[in-house]
This record gives structure tokens, C-alpha cells and sequence, in this order.
């Protein structure tokens, strides 16, 4: 049982550096902030459509009926503002929840008009992980606050020492809110290996016929209704050898995501495969999902900190250099 709750323990509760929680916090937040920005006529409008359009989803089932929509805009204006907050790293005490609320509202409340866009769901999820999480202990408002109040109460000559200390102590309150988006990451990806194989065609999935099927249907009804259709696909589907390849590389993500949890190593492996198996559907299917292809869904299983670590190492040299040229300067 101790061995099992050391496994469990190391799993969980990794120690990592407060500088690669709120890099995640930058970077999703950044993301979450295009989401809603690039959106926000569309969302305003759809937020005006017939009531008999309004099938609730999520917390919106709440709702027997929708808002007004002024109401409606109200709360995306006050998504993006909070969403500035949060890449600050301003009160996150407060205002990581109250962004984190407001994105699953308002993203909820999107999907209540029309198809569910379920890529958007692992956006959400990462945000309400990172705000209730101490994402803002460093490269935040909060940080340099404290910084500023440690000025005040340490020797001058220490603070710098101080201030070093807090922002690169690793600490499992900073590993684990990774580790768990991490886990969500799989576990979307889990799910939906799960419901092909629970499905009508289960394992012939991995020979690739299923998908080649698929894509052909999806192709077809592009075609006719109109959309983005892929031109590559049409030379691709008499190579049957190659959705077998892409039948069995699905599988493999979809189905073998949990093993991305074990050790670095093999989640970054995942997320390289998971990260080009999008950009792949991309050029087959002509199907965009933005979160996925952009990387950031995948930057909690690297060290998204590194580049500030090089940063501050060169100019460290730097500093060093121009103080070994003043000395020798009469």
C-alpha cells in the first residue's frame, strides 16, 4: 500500500516551477482571449437569433429561456475583461475563478444556439483548471506586488536573493494543476477512442475502411452543400494502405492517450503524435480545430518555461560583461 501511495503520490503531485504554471496561464489565456475576441460580433448576433433556436446546454440549462440580449453581450464584454486580468495575473485570487466562470458561460451559451463545437470544451476545462489554481504566484501582477512588499520589510541586499527564491521553487502546488490538465487533455481524447470502439463498427476501426467511409461522406457533403474541401482527399482515397496506417495512428492516440500520464518522455511523445494526427486532418478532411493546431492544447507536458530560463541566463552574461568592462574602464 506505501508503494502504491508513493506511484500515486510522484503521479499527481509532481514538483514543478511556479514560472510553467503561468507560462500555461499566458499562453491558454492568450488563446482563450483570441477564442472570444475573434468571436465576439458573431456571438453578440447569435445571441439575437429566435428563441426556438435555444436548445441550453451545460450551465445554461438553467435557463428556461434565453437572456436579453444585451445581457447576452454584457457578459462577453465582461469575459474579455476579466480574460485581461487573468493574462496579468492581476488579484488572481478573485479574478482567476470569476474568468473561469465567465468562459464556461459564455462558450456554453455559444453552444446553445446551434451544433456543439466540442473542441472548444478542452479550452474551458484548462481555464477553469488554471483559475482556480496559483497560476499568478510568478509573471504576474500579484508576483511583482509581492516583490515589491518584500522590497519593503527585506535588507535591500537580500531581495533580489528573495525574489529568485519564490519564483523558481518548485513546489507540488504548481505540478499538480499541470498534471491535471494534462489528465483532461487525455482523458477527451480517451473518450473518444472508447466511443468508436463502443460504436456499430468497433475495432474495424483499425483497418481503416471507417475512416476512409467517413471522410468520403464528410467530402460528399461539402461538395453539395457547400465548404472547405480538401483536394488532397480525392487523390488519397484509392491508397486503402494509408488509411490503414491513419485507422491504426488514431487508435493509438485516441485509445493509448492515459499512457501520455506515466512519464515526460512518453507525453511528449503523445503530444507530438496527437499534435500532427490534427494538422493531418487538416489536410485530408479541410477540418479546423484551432486549440489543437495551434500546439498550445499540448504545452502542459513541455517545459514551457525554458525560454525565460535562456532568457535570464543571457542576460545574466550580459550584466556580467558590462560590469567586467566598467571595472577595467580608468
Amino acid at each position: 500500500m506505501k508503494r502504491l501511495l508513493e506511484v500515486l503520490d510522484k503521479l499527481w503531485f509532481p514538483e514543478a516551477p511556479p514560472a510553467r504554471l503561468a507560462m500555461l496561464r499566458i499562453l491558454i489565456g492568450g488563446y482563450a482571449f483570441c477564442l472570444v475576441a475573434a468571436n465576439y460580433s458573431q456571438w453578440v448576433k447569435i445571441g439575437s437569433s429566435s428563441p426556438a433556436l435555444f436548445a441550453p446546454v451545460g450551465p445554461v440549462a438553467l435557463l428556461s429561456r434565453p437572456l436579453p440580449p444585451a445581457v447576452n453581450q454584457t457578459l462577453i464584454v465582461a469575459a474579455l475583461v476579466a480574460n485581461i486580468l487573468f493574462l496579468l495575473g492581476w488579484r488572481h485570487r478573485f479574478t482567476g475563478p470569476a474568468f473561469a466562470a465567465l468562459l464556461l458561460w459564455v462558450i456554453s451559451y455559444r453552444l446553445s444556439w446551434s451544433m456543439i463545437y466540442h473542441s472548444m470544451n478542452l479550452t474551458v476545462l484548462h481555464v477553469l483548471v488554471l483559475g482556480l489554481a496559483p497560476a499568478a504566484d510568478a509573471l504576474s501582477l500579484d508576483a511583482r506586488r509581492r516583490s515589491a512588499v518584500r522590497g519593503r520589510q527585506e535588507p535591500a541586499s537580500a531581495l533580489h536573493a528573495v525574489a529568485e527564491h519564490y519564483v523558481h521553487r518548485p513546489a507540488w502546488q504548481y505540478g499538480f494543476p499541470i498534471q491535471l490538465i494534462c489528465a483532461v487533455t487525455v482523458l477527451a481524447y480517451f473518450v473518444t477512442g472508447v466511443a468508436k470502439v463502443a460504436g456499430p463498427l468497433g475495432w474495424s476501426w483499425l483497418t481503416g475502411e471507417p475512416l476512409r467511409s467517413q471522410i468520403a461522406a464528410d467530402t460528399i457533403r461539402k461538395e453539395v452543400l457547400g465548404g472547405n474541401v480538401s483536394s488532397l482527399f480525392f487523390w488519397l482515397y484509392k491508397q486503402t494502405w494509408l488509411f490503414t496506417m491513419m485507422g491504426a495512428m488514431t487508435f493509438a492516440v485516441e485509445l493509448g492517450a492515459p499512457l501520455a500520464l506515466l512519464n515526460k518522455r512518453l507525453g511528449r511523445l503523445w503530444a507530438i503524435g496527437a499534435f500532427f494526427m490534427h494538422w493531418g486532418i487538416l489536410f485530408v478532411m479541410a477540418i479546423e480545430f484551432r486549440y489543437h493546431l495551434s500546439g498550445v492544447l499540448y504545452a502542459s507536458f513541455f517545459d514551457v518555461e525554458r525560454p525565460l530560463t535562456w532568457l535570464r541566463g543571457l542576460q545574466g552574461r550580459r550584466t556580467a560583461q558590462v560590469a567586467q568592462v566598467s571595472a577595467a574602464t580608468p
